[in-house]
């Protein structure tokens, strides 16, 4: 993306940077043309039925994305799951830094975000569902009672099958 480009898919990846170069405004225009053209149309009806199944049986929803705050809040309202443990752009003074703020929540740091999490709500992951489609996700797949690979990469696919883990599509 162009800085001062009226694009918008430069500034949803993982990086901070592109969130201090906009103002809020700018950002929240572009996020809600994101949802409306990016994300609405991807949101899977298994995946729903999926969350709903969980939500009846009284489980916590928690998501924990490889991706800011910015993107996957939305997401998760979305969804309606109120949990969200996500990559916190750092803000200074009402914008944005470019900085992350605190442990990313990627790969192991998914892990060390999501024991603090759990220590702050004052609840175990006893009898814990796990959801992921990426091998990056095999240390947090590795801590549920239940890891499920979901659509997985072929990496997580041949884990999964190794493991014996269930595996399933949303998809079809």
């Amino acid at each position: 993306m162009q800085r001062g480009h009226s694009g918008y898919g430069g500034i949803f990846g993982n990086g901070a940077e592109p969130l201090a170069e906009n103002t809020p405004e700018q950002l929240a225009a572009w996020h809600q043309q994101f949802m409306a053209s990016k994300i609405e149309p991807h949101i899977l009806p298994k995946a729903e039925e999926l969350l709903a199944r969980h939500r009846t049986k009284g489980d916590t929803l928690l998501i924990i994305p490889a991706t800011n705050r910015f993107i996957t809040g939305p997401i998760a309202e979305r969804l309606g799951v109120d949990d969200l443990i996500a990559v916190e752009p750092e803000m200074v003074d009402g914008r944005y830094t470019g900085r992350v703020d605190g442990v990313p929540s990627y790969r192991e740091g998914k892990v060390i975000r999501l024991q603090a999490w759990l220590e702050a709500q004052d609840i175990t992951m006893d009898g814990a569902w796990f959801y992921s489609d990426s091998h990056n996700d095999l240390p947090l797949l590795e801590n549920g009672d239940h890891p499920v690979a979901v659509d997985p990469d072929d990496t997580l696919r041949k884990v999964a099958e190794e493991r014996n883990w269930r595996i399933m599509s949303l998809r079809d």
